[in-house]
């Protein structure tokens, strides 16, 4: 907010210390000062309590295996999924991975050297396609949620919103086979409430993430299951579908895991 910021009420700033766990963040973040990629990543999944029931190991690609590969996973948490997904992934390719993600998480200094960052807004926000680009003609695997969002609370169940297109276009033109991961979990009803209320009240500001730090302390203590699918050859998306009926294909296929 730059200078705005001071206009803040104290009780809103003390508040929003508090549903982001600002003291508990920053003790992991002191904690693990020395550390980056899968290591600060695992340590993050310690400090938290968290394990991971992983499924389907034997259908992650070998790193030497001369292929480039998109992995693409639903998205329940927001927050432990990324993380764990990219701890899995950051072990099995010793870090030779990157995320897409929001350029948020490149204020996490054990995360940067994994990221591609992505900012919607700004002039990064021209400079999107040319991101994304780099990133899906280099070589390093990436991993990617193409709904874009967490999931919601649609039509009864817990689901993503429809995926985007890109993962399956840029994958296509550039030869990447797409592996699709399940991640199980959800969210508190509390987080789900706020952002189906949010989108009835058309407020363009994402609410519901400001609670993305609370859904993550919620977390703690818990063992989360992951299903890794068999890769789906790049040459599977031809004219038959279109890149949105396939994303919508591999969308339906990883609740299948």
């Amino acid at each position: 907010m730059g200078k705005r910021a001071r206009l803040v009420p104290r009780f809103v700033v003390a508040w929003l210390k508090h549903i982001v766990h600002e003291d508990y963040v920053n003790e992991f973040l002191y904690q693990a000062r020395d550390l980056e990629g899968s290591d600060w990543l695992a340590s993050c999944l310690n400090f938290l309590d968290v394990k991971l029931d992983v499924h389907g190991r034997e259908n992650l690609p070998p790193a030497d295996d001369g292929r480039r590969y998109t992995f693409v996973s639903n998205h329940p948490l927001g927050a432990i999924d990324g993380v764990g997904l990219g701890m899995v992934l950051g072990r099995h390719y010793n870090d030779n991975f990157r995320y897409l993600a929001n350029d948020l998480l490149m204020n996490m200094p054990g995360l940067r050297k994994l990221c591609i960052p992505i900012n919607k807004t700004g002039k990064q926000a021209r400079d999107f396609p040319q991101i994304v680009e780099r990133g899906f003609a280099g070589d390093s695997p990436l991993l990617m949620f193409p709904a874009g969002l967490c999931s919601r609370l649609i039509d009864g169940h817990i689901q993503d919103i429809p995926w985007k297109k890109t993962f399956i276009s840029k994958s296509v033109e550039t030869q990447r086979d797409v592996v699709p991961i399940h991640f199980e979990g959800q969210n508190s009803p509390r987080f789900y409430r706020i952002a189906n209320w949010s989108k009835r009240l058309g407020l363009k500001f994402n609410v519901a993430m400001l609670f993305l730090a609370d859904e993550m302390y919620r977390g703690q203590h818990k063992t989360y299951r992951v299903t890794i699918g068999k890769p789906i050859p790049w040459q599977t998306f031809n004219h038959s579908k279109s890149p949105m009926e396939w994303a919508n294909f591999v969308r339906q296929e990883v609740y299948k895991l």
